[in-house]
């Protein structure tokens, strides 16, 4: 497994994102303890998904759904 350092967010449904540049890999720990690694998800992705003002509204809106996941 990819070591991933975990940024905490403030959201209901998302305790923390991380981001792996080298394999494209955005890691969500979500609230219910449920970890998920999505796959070749740009950078611009994370960093916006990083800055927005909802994590869990911009999450829904333009990673889930849109990219390949496992849960870890």
């Amino acid at each position: 497994m990819i070591d991933i350092q975990k940024i905490p967010v403030t959201s209901s449904n998302i305790e923390a994102i991380g981001y792996d540049e080298n394999s494209e890999t955005l890691r969500v720990w979500f609230t219910n303890n449920a970890i998920y690694d999505y796959e070749k998800v740009p950078k611009f992705e994370f960093d916006s998904l990083r800055l927005s003002v909802s994590t869990g509204a911009h999450f829904a809106a333009k990673i889930k759904g849109k990219y390949s996941f496992k849960k870890l």
